[in-house]
């Protein structure tokens, strides 16, 4: 039998605390989001500051609307997050200008709420956003992440959480070009991006004629064989939503075994840094890249027996609790949760910030232990 993390979770006075205290921060969230024209990203002076419509974080907020309308049955966040769903249907008629990241956009928000209530316009979405994504798989073996004259070739480890639009297309539909496509990127990042000691690169840069390994950037990380943290959740959740949707024993391995890795850089505080090979000074953490992996590890923990799953179930309690207690503003200054993540280690003005996927997976972590089985990276399970 496999790690049962609801009943193994046993501090319900924290849980319920942390719901209230997210109800009442989210509501005052949505308030501040419908003053300004597009999609929230993160805050400055206490209001939202919007970013461009084909950004890649942009469905995060319209999926955080969805997970606290199941946590409390609020209208108002259904209502935001269709008014969201809305909104980017500019960035589907400019998609030319989207990157690998149409998975974030929207799996998370139009394929649940197609789950939820088969609305035929977000089915349509969600499919046309895995067209987008298949369509930039190269046949040596990956999915180019970016655009722009140069990087053809490029891949990096964060599209291994937007692999599971592409199931959730065969899944749907019954093609299997969908599914083959994102366990070939799979393969090459268990392949090229996952080292022996469970770290990981962030971008590895193929010969796109070819396929030959040429190099690997340091990207949002301190340098070139460094260990950038969000990187490193991304590939911890990103290979157990492999093996749920595909049942190979290797992903599940391979989360695991980055997820071993992460575990032990962490245990000083249980809030993550922004690269785990940075110098000591600057001390830059990042409460994003703690909160995608604690959802990881309750994912991983489910996926395993008790003897072994306990451990990481363990690890990501450790995790949600020390950064809330740390880092978390529940106070009605600022519609954003967590202060401290970093966007990379070399943007001086995006460490330390806020960043609505940051808060996003904080509240997905929180629905798990509440036992909501409704998992937005797999929504038709």
């Amino acid at each position: 039998m496999n790690f049962d993390i609801v009943q193994s979770f046993r501090d319900h006075g924290w849980l319920k605390e942390t719901e209230q205290k997210l109800d009442r921060k989210m509501r005052f969230a949505v308030g501040k989001a419908r003053e300004v024209s597009w999609m929230p990203y993160t805050t400055e002076n206490g209001r939202w500051k919007e970013t461009r419509i084909g950004w890649w974080t942009n469905g995060f907020w319209p999926a955080s609307m969805w997970q606290m309308y199941r946590m409390t049955g609020t209208e108002l966040y259904r209502e935001e997050a269709l008014r969201a769903e809305n909104m980017l249907d500019e960035a589907l008629r400019n998609f030319k200008n989207l990157s690998h990241d149409t998975g974030f956009m929207w799996l998370i928000h139009s394929g649940v709420r197609y789950a939820l209530e088969k609305s035929p316009e977000s089915f349509d979405r969600t499919l046309f956003a895995a067209e987008m994504l298949a369509a930039r798989f190269n046949p040596n073996g990956f999915i180019r992440a970016w655009n722009g004259e140069g990087r053809e070739g490029w891949a990096i480890v964060d599209c291994m959480m937007n692999l599971p639009l592409l199931y959730w297309a065969s899944e749907e539909t019954g093609d299997p070009r969908f599914r083959l496509i994102a366990m070939a990127h799979a393969d090459t990042t268990l392949r090229r991006f996952v080292r022996p000691d469970g770290s990981c690169n962030h971008i590895v840069i193929f010969d796109p004629e070819t396929g030959e390994y040429l190099e690997n950037p340091g990207g949002q990380g301190y340098q070139s064989g460094s260990s950038w943290s969000r990187g490193q959740s991304w590939a911890l959740y990103g290979f157990v939503l492999s093996f749920l949707h595909t049942g190979e024993p290797r992903y599940l391995e391979a989360s695991k075994r980055v997820a071993d890795y992460f575990i032990s850089e962490i245990t000083e505080d249980w809030i993550p840094r922004c690269d785990f090979r940075q110098p000591e000074e600057p001390a830059l953490k990042d409460n994003a890249a703690g909160n995608i992996a604690a959802c990881g590890l309750l994912e991983l923990a489910g996926a395993l027996p008790e003897t072994e799953g306990r451990g990481y179930f363990e690890a990501a309690v450790r995790i949600l609790q020390a950064q809330e207690a740390s880092d978390a503003n529940w106070a009605a200054d600022d519609p954003a949760v967590f202060t401290r993540c970093t966007s990379a280690w070399h943007d001086i003005p995006g460490r330390h910030m806020t960043m609505t996927y940051g808060d996003y997976f904080f509240i997905e972590a929180i629905r798990k232990l509440q036992g909501d089985r409704l998992l937005f990276w797999y929504p038709n399970r």
